[in-house]
Order: structure tokens, then C-alpha cells, then sequence
């Protein structure tokens, strides 16, 4: 096995791979906390869905490439769920449960006879095919990322737990709100490729939800969602290798395993 595993970083694609995981799941542990915490789950479900739609629109507009329609279809959707889920007009998981159904339907019609072949990788993702190219537009958006948590993390939270007692004390609530959900939907749409349409909203919600078990603060709730997503990751990449697997859905049931280990510490704890 140990030769096996030397071997795996000797190609280059396992090598970019690698980086891959390394920049993806530090992306997704650090929105997964307030995905999380704002009970958003669903709506980062919606976004991935999305990504159908948006795909097929830019193969409409005749684009080899159609992750800048994708983008700018995802940050349109999160902004519009946004403002809806807010008015109270309906339940909020019913909203985006009726975005969700509508981003794949619209997406299934427009691909229908158009080469929905060719689009299958988004449902469960290639990472093995990710490029050079490819990892540094996910090493700026970490950057980014990592920036506005610096900035903006407490606001964020503040905002989340008590929206009104953030606004007492004088923060841009509505704008923090629409920040983090447009900065969730560019994280989503830049990996929805390499992680799946069907996997993307596990890979940010699971690592989280562990960490969430057993944290005993806010500081621990970070760093055990970064360490169960960057060891979720790096093992369901090897053990993905070792087994001719999926890479994408190996790290979810290696996630989904974290998440009940740590359920069940949390339950003994309480009795």
C-alpha cells in the first residue's frame, strides 16, 4: 500500500488533484460554518443545481467555456433567493426548494437535445481533471475568501444569530447578508465541476455539521471544520486512487463517517 501511495503523487494529475483538495476544502470548511449556522444548507443545494442551468445557457450563447455565465447565473439566483427568502412572503427552505426544482428543470429543457452528454461531469465532478490554470483561479478565490472572513466574519455571525441586535449595534446587516451569499455562490459555481452538482452542498455542510457536534466555541468550531475537511479530503483522494473510486463521493462518506463518530461522542458526553 505505502508503495502504492508513492507512486500516486509520481503522475501530475494526482499532484494537481492534491492541490486541488488542499484549496477546495479550506474553501468549503470556511463557508460551511455560517452555511451551517444560518441553516443555509438548502440554499447552497440550490446554487449547485444552478449550475446546470447556467452551463446550458452559455452553450445558448455558443461558449466553449460556460463557467462565466454559470457565474454570473449563480450570483444573480443567490442575490433574487435572497431578497425573497427575507420578505417572508413564504417559508424560506420553500423558496429554495422551488429555485432548486426550477435551476434543474430550466437547465434539463435547455440541454435537452443540445448535448447533455457532454455536461454529465457536473453531476458528480472530475477532480483528477482539474489544470494549472484551474488551481490558481481557486487559489485567488480562497484568497479572497480568506480575506473577507478577516473583515467580515464577526458581522457575518452577529448577523446570522441576531439579525436585529446586529443592526443595533450599526452593522450593514442587509449587505453582509447579500456578501456572504454571493461569495458562496462563486465558491459553488468555481467547484461545482470538480466536486458535482449532486456532492457539492455535503462537501460544505458535512465537515461543518461534525464540527458542530463536538466544538466547545466558535475558535474550535473553525479549526475542527478545516482539519475534518482537509482529512476527509486528503484520505477519500487516496482511497479513491487505491480503489479506482470517485473521488467526490468517496470524501463525502468518508465526511459522513466524521460527522457520526462525532454524533456519538456528543451524545455520550450529554448522558
Amino acid at each position: 500500500m505505502m508503495e502504492a501511495l508513492a507512486e500516486m503523487f509520481t503522475y501530475d494529475f494526482m499532484q494537481r488533484a492534491l492541490l486541488g483538495v488542499l484549496l477546495i476544502m479550506p474553501l468549503f470548511s470556511l463557508l460551511g460554518t455560517l452555511v451551517v449556522n444560518n441553516g443555509l444548507s438548502f440554499f447552497s443545494d440550490a446554487l449547485g443545481h444552478s449550475a446546470l442551468t447556467g452551463a446550458a445557457i452559455g452553450l445558448l450563447f455558443g461558449l466553449a467555456d460556460p463557467q462565466p455565465v454559470m457565474l454570473l447565473f449563480a450570483i444573480g439566483l443567490a442575490l433574487l433567493m435572497n431578497v425573497i427568502r427575507h420578505s417572508r412572503l413564504s417559508t424560506a427552505d420553500t423558496v429554495i426548494g422551488v429555485f432548486a426544482s426550477c435551476g434543474v428543470a430550466l437547465g434539463l429543457i435547455l440541454l435537452s437535445g443540445k448535448g447533455f452528454a457532454g455536461y454529465q461531469r457536473l453531476l458528480i465532478g472530475d477532480i483528477l481533471s482539474i489544470t494549472d490554470t484551474q488551481l490558481w483561479v481557486l487559489f485567488g478565490a480562497l484568497c479572497v475568501v480568506i480575506v473577507v472572513w478577516l473583515l467580515c466574519f464577526n458581522g457575518m455571525f452577529a448577523t446570522a444569530l441576531s439579525p436585529s441586535l446586529a443592526r443595533s449595534k450599526g452593522l450593514p446587516t442587509v449587505w453582509l447578508d447579500h456578501l456572504f451569499v454571493v461569495v458562496l455562490a462563486v465558491v459553488v459555481m468555481l467547484s461545482v465541476q470538480w466536486v458535482g452538482l449532486l456532492l457539492v452542498n455535503a462537501l460544505l455542510v458535512i465537515p461543518a455539521a461534525a464540527a458542530r457536534n463536538v466544538a466547545k466555541g466558535m475558535r474550535s468550531y473553525l479549526i475542527l471544520t478545516l482539519i475534518f475537511g482537509l482529512f476527509s479530503g486528503l484520505l477519500g483522494l487516496m482511497v479513491s486512487y487505491l480503489n479506482a473510486v470517485a473521488t467526490g463521493p468517496t470524501i463525502v462518506l468518508i465526511g459522513t463517517a466524521i460527522f457520526f463518530g462525532t454524533y456519538g461522542i456528543a451524545r455520550r458526553d450529554r448522558t
